[in-house]
């Protein structure tokens, strides 16, 4: 697998990556420094779990990168969230997953 590009779509409000022609995609909202990851979109034809943790590491690095915090709503990206302590710190004060 080739190194992924991610991109942030402000218009579309989500982050992507191109792979094999397909476009993988996280969808989120924006509120007060804060970045709500909703939805966890991989194509069919390219889904594997090493992909999906390699999308979620980027995007998680994005977001520690611009000093936001993150509250994953997606069951995939909380799960992610919770069993990679690393990233715990990047939640809001208060939230638990």
């Amino acid at each position: 697998m080739s190194e992924l590009t991610l991109i942030n779509n402000e218009f579309l409000r989500q982050f992507e990556i191109k792979v094999e022609n397909s476009l993988a995609r996280i969808e989120y909202s924006e509120q007060e420094r804060k970045i709500f990851l909703t939805k966890l979109h991989i194509p069919e034809n390219i889904e594997n779990k090493e992909l999906e943790e390699k999308f979620i590491i980027k995007v998680l690095e994005f977001i520690s990168e611009k000093n936001l915090r993150v509250v994953p709503t997606s069951p995939k990206i909380a799960r992610f969230v919770r069993s990679n302590r690393r990233y715990k710190q990047l939640l809001p004060v208060g939230i638990k997953l």
